[in-house]
């Protein structure tokens, strides 16, 4: 008998003020010729706490260092083949960009976009999850619960 286990991942609100950090990437499940716009995002590795999967998978798709300074909430989606996806999102600071950092394969870069241009994006069908903009209007909206939220027992 096999047993049902949603995706468990990890994406970040980084914002500086006027603009959201985004990536542009290629899907290569869904549009493997289109570039979409995600928030930094991505899975945990094992034995990996969700605020440092979150830190890493930000600087592995956009080359910039950030700090998590709170939890946004948790999104919920099921995807086309019914997977189910459990997007713990963050809210993190902007540290500094390492200059060639090596990215993600399929990632083409980071790109600041404001909130406009993501609605835009999202009419145009650029957005490759529908959880960014619900991201962004919950952070827009001042949503956020301090990280003390997150009990991680492995190491007890």
């Amino acid at each position: 008998m096999s047993r049902w286990t949603p995706r468990s991942t990890v994406a970040t609100i980084v914002y500086d003020g006027a603009r959201f950090l985004l990536v542009e990437e290629y899907d290569r499940l869904s549009r493997p010729d289109q570039p979409v716009l995600n928030q930094p995002a991505g899975h945990l590795e094992p034995g990996e706490s969700v605020i440092i999967a979150a830190e890493r998978e930000t600087l592995e798709e956009t080359g910039w260092q950030v700090q998590v300074e709170a939890y946004l909430g948790l999104y919920i989606n099921i995807a086309p083949g019914d997977i189910t996806y459990h997007r713990h999102c963050f809210i993190a600071r902007p540290i500094k960009q390492i200059p060639d950092a090596p990215l993600d394969e399929g990632i083409i870069g980071p790109r600041w976009l404001t909130w406009p241009e993501i609605l835009a994006a999202e009419k145009q069908g650029l957005l490759r999850s529908p959880m960014v903009r619900p991201c962004c209007e919950d952070f827009l909206k001042g949503q956020h619960f301090p990280l003390s939220l997150i009990r991680d027992f492995r190491g007890a």
